[in-house]
């Protein structure tokens, strides 16, 4: 069988342009987790493989967002929201559709980079003393309550919700530390699926310090600009098992 070498162009930085790189709120948590495979990604073209889509999470964005944009039409608050006394209504915007989508986001451009940051946010919403909170939608199922751990994909949502609060307060905005993750838990104790999965709701606070974002952003320029590939992470499961392949297909390791 022969293998083409697959190498993408879209998206891969070049050294000698001067325009503005679009860089997104993912591609700086890839970096944080292997500057090698973000090296590799952003200017060698060569990505890690790709999962399945969470279509089921999908949904649960999807169904969230329209729940709660009935209630931003009402200029209401969300019955989950006085629930837990926060004092706020979902924010009415004209850009929201736009920082809610993938390739727009909320946008940045980095001056001392030229960095064109962007990010999609699931929700904003508004105290009464006109102070956004950022608010991103979680779908999980598991036994117990759930609570952010040091789990490494909770790690990711804590830098993914510190980057939209910077992003926001980098377009003028008055931005809460504090931001909310609005977790599902899917119920497996029903005595039958029936088609339908019920949920339990819980409105997490996660207090946010975007201070790590500036010098990321630095070093992430300096990679790109590098023509040195980053040594491999030992931390890095991407990195581990190029390296695990290559001993045993030219004989250095079993």
């Amino acid at each position: 069988m022969e293998f083409k070498t697959k190498i993408k162009s879209r998206g891969v930085f070049d050294p000698n342009s001067t325009e503005p790189y679009k860089l997104s709120r993912s591609g700086i948590d890839l970096f944080v987790e292997c500057p090698r495979c973000f090296y590799l990604d952003r200017r060698l073209g060569v990505g890690r493989p790709s999962g399945p889509a969470f279509t089921l999470n999908i949904a649960v964005d999807t169904l969230l967002k329209a729940e709660f944009d009935a209630r931003r039409a009402a200029g209401e608050p969300h019955p989950l929201m006085t629930a837990y006394g926060l004092d706020a209504v979902p924010f009415p915007h004209p850009d929201l559709d736009k920082w809610r989508h993938n390739f727009t986001g909320v946008q940045f451009l980095h001056p001392t980079t030229n960095l064109f940051i962007f990010g999609a946010v699931d929700d904003v919403w508004v105290t009464p003393e006109k102070e956004l909170i950022v608010v991103d939608y979680k779908a999980t199922s598991k036994a117990g309550e759930v609570e952010l751990t040091d789990a490494k994909w909770h790690q990711a949502y804590r830098r993914q919700m510190e980057v939209y609060q910077w992003l926001l307060r980098n377009n003028g905005f008055q931005v809460s530390d504090t931001g909310y993750f609005v977790y599902c838990n899917g119920k497996k104790d029903r005595l039958a699926f029936d088609a339908k999965l019920e949920f339990d709701i819980k409105l997490i606070p996660y207090t946010g310090n975007s201070d790590w974002i500036e010098p990321v952003v630095a070093e992430i320029k300096e990679c790109l600009l590098s023509d040195e590939v980053p040594d491999p992470d030992p931390a890095c499961e991407f990195c581990q098992y190029r390296y695990s392949a290559d001993r045993v297909v030219n004989g250095n390791g079993k």
